[in-house]
């Protein structure tokens, strides 16, 4: 039991000893350690100052950084704003290109109705102008046609004259006197008739070319010739120069006294109408037993037949032009379809004028008699009559 009292001694000692020794080397230790936090304290002062420094730092970079960030905010929002003006810039620009667009194709459209229309216009313009020169060529030939008519008729006008005098002799059994049994050698008329035993004196005459300007000068000219025919006695002193009647528009001036002798310009349709009043004189068995009222009543009917007949002439020829202008204006003015109708109809037509026989007179009292029936009938038909309302180129004193 001692013993092992003893051993828990020196154990005890052992441990105190152990302590003791331990405890020597702590204090070694705890000092080294104090160093150590010392050098460690001094090391974390100066990484707290390097700290402080970096936080510093970083304050103010994140100052920056936040001035910065409010910066970016700005633009972002005026990024927004931008990204949204944008967004409308883009849709008023796909407006615009969709209006362009359809615009584009309004004037392709329009320009491609207004090619078309164009086209029309100068196809319209073409046809235009064809017609217009087929016109004019047609009136340019049916002018050339007509004046080549009046030239044949001018040409033919000299024979035309002298057979209707034959004629006209032949049916009053008068005695026509041509160039040959004419008694004047140097002088020759176209055309002499002997009434009562004087020579009447029809000289034939027409213009040379279709100018008409000149042919009242050279008719006028002519009046001069006809004194080598009216100074010889038995050539009445009444002389006739007989004209196209398609040339008396142009005359001015129809009767010329020429102081010993007169001078009358007629047409064909007025030579009967003179050779039977001038052969009215001849029925008298002397013409010096005719009193002055005679004389008178003689030189007044002929006067009248001389007058009704270029009247008649000059109201044929003014009817003439007026249908003539109206044909020119139904074959221009008329709608084709309704012109070829009329000229079908106009084919269909035919007109049959009293036949004139030979040998057989136009008696007065049947004209008389005809009139008064178509006079019967228009009273018992109860048709108006009719107020001509003819205004007509003024005529001369000498008409």
């Amino acid at each position: 039991m001692d013993i092992i009292i003893l051993f828990i001694l020196l154990m005890l000692l052992a441990a105190v000893g152990f302590l003791i020794t331990k405890k020597k080397d702590g204090n070694s230790e705890f000092e080294s350690n104090i160093e150590e936090e010392r050098n460690k304290n001094s090391d974390l002062e100066q990484k707290l100052a390097a700290k402080e420094v970096e936080i510093k730092t970083l304050q103010r970079d994140m100052d920056i950084a936040n001035t910065k960030l409010d910066e970016f905010g700005q633009i972002k929002t005026e990024k927004i704003q931008i990204a949204e003006r944008l967004q409308n810039i883009e849709r008023e620009r796909n407006q615009l290109k969709t209006k362009n667009t359809s615009l584009e194709a309004k004037e392709e459209s329009r320009n491609n109705e207004l090619k078309k229309s164009l086209e029309k216009s100068v196809s319209l313009q073409e046809s235009l102008e064809k017609e217009k020169e087929r016109l004019n060529d047609e009136r340019v030939k049916e002018k050339e046609i007509h004046y080549e008519k009046m030239k044949k008729k001018w040409a033919d006008h000299e024979k035309d004259i002298e057979f209707h005098i034959k004629m006209i002799c032949k049916n009053h059994i008068l005695k026509y006197v041509s160039q040959e049994q004419f008694p004047y050698p140097r002088n020759k008329p176209d055309n002499t008739v002997l009434i009562s035993d004087q020579y009447i004196i029809f000289d034939a005459k027409s213009p040379s070319n279709d100018d008409l300007d000149n042919f009242p000068n050279y008719i006028k000219n002519q009046t001069d010739n006809l004194k080598k025919y009216a100074k010889h006695k038995d050539v009445k002193k009444d002389l006739f120069l007989v004209i196209p009647s398609n040339t008396l528009k142009v005359i001015k001036q129809l009767t010329y006294n020429m102081g010993d002798y007169n001078v009358y310009i007629i047409s064909k349709e007025a030579i009967e109408p003179i050779i039977i009043s001038l052969k009215k004189i001849q029925d008298f068995e002397i013409v010096e037993k005719l009193s002055p009222e005679e004389r008178d009543d003689i030189c007044r009917i002929i006067g009248k037949f001389a007058h009704t007949t270029k009247r008649r002439i000059q109201i044929d020829q003014y009817f003439a032009d007026e249908f003539l202008d109206t044909l020119k204006k139904a074959g221009s003015q008329l709608p084709k379809e309704i012109l070829k109708s009329v000229i079908e109809f106009e084919g269909a037509e035919k007109l049959n004028p009293p036949m004139e026989k030979r040998n057989k007179q136009i008696l007065t009292k049947d004209l008389i008699e005809k009139s008064t029936q178509i006079k019967k009938e228009i009273q018992i038909r109860d048709i108006p009559e009719i107020q001509a309302n003819i205004e007509f180129i003024e005529e001369e004193n000498n008409d």
